[in-house]
């Protein structure tokens, strides 16, 4: 007995199994295929939406990817026309209004060669803003002086006080005094602006008669800067944004360290 078996089979098993060897061939090209689908489907949900793209299926001709013997230039065409251009809507521009607390001058300004019996049926009313420099003047005090005769035969010489002003012997009134300190500490401006400024109005004065003057000024008002010290101090709550930052140099360095 040898260890070859022969197998016999009818025609209609032989068939059969021929038939089976078909079907899974074609199985196998239809998971093949669903496979890729399945891999197409999800590189398009997981992958950027840039990187996005539907290729084809294997064996499967493009829509679009006409063969290169297929592809055929149309010929291109160039057409020109005329349009008449619309009309861009002028807006009026807004002028926001004048305050009335504002002094108005008023000027009226009378049509000429206008015969005589004319009615008048209104007026056109138009406002601009005017700006006048400030106006620098000298206050001059006159104090007139009366010989006075008394009974006893003696005379005197009667003349009106001088009214107290912020510099004894001075000649800034408290109006400047009052100017320049609000210039320094409102509008934070400096004293050398300060004069050229004054000088654009033909006043020249010197940046020390402005220091001494806005010190005379800082004098005055002492008593309402610790009244004021005072109520700050006394309040439950203090919140400042003064944080100096000194700046050393290489000299302050050297200087330091020596």
């Amino acid at each position: 007995m040898t260890g070859t078996e022969t197998i016999t089979i009818t025609k209609a098993e032989y068939e059969e199994l021929i038939s089976f060897k078909a079907e899974l061939v074609c199985f196998k090209s239809e998971v093949a295929l669903l496979k890729h689908q399945l891999a197409e489907l999800k590189r398009l949900v997981f992958v950027a939406k840039s990187e996005r793209f539907i290729s084809p299926a294997p064996g499967q001709l493009s829509l679009f990817d006409l063969p290169q013997e297929l592809q055929v230039e149309k010929p291109l065409e160039e057409i020109t026309y005329n349009r008449a251009k619309p009309e861009k809507e002028k807006k009026q521009p807004l002028r926001s209004e004048l305050p009335a607390h504002l002094p108005r001058k008023i000027e009226v300004i009378e049509p000429e060669n206008i015969p005589e019996g004319s009615k008048k049926i209104g007026e056109a009313i138009t406002e601009i803003l005017e700006y006048e420099a400030a106006n620098i003047y000298v206050r001059r005090i006159v104090r007139p002086k009366y010989i006075v005769e008394s009974n006893d035969e003696s005379t005197k010489i009667a003349i009106a006080e001088l009214p107290s002003l912020p510099i004894p012997k001075g000649n800034a009134c408290p109006s400047v005094i009052a100017c320049l300190m609000v210039s320094k500490f409102v509008d934070h401006l400096l004293f050398y602006r300060l004069s050229q400024i004054l000088k654009r109005q033909g006043l020249h004065l010197a940046e020390s008669n402005i220091g001494g003057w806005f010190n005379a000024g800082c004098t005055h008002i002492e008593h309402l800067y610790r009244t004021l010290l005072l109520k700050i101090l006394l309040s439950d709550y203090l919140m400042a944004d003064e944080t100096p930052i000194p700046v050393l140099t290489r000299s302050a360095i050297g200087r330091d360290i020596a």
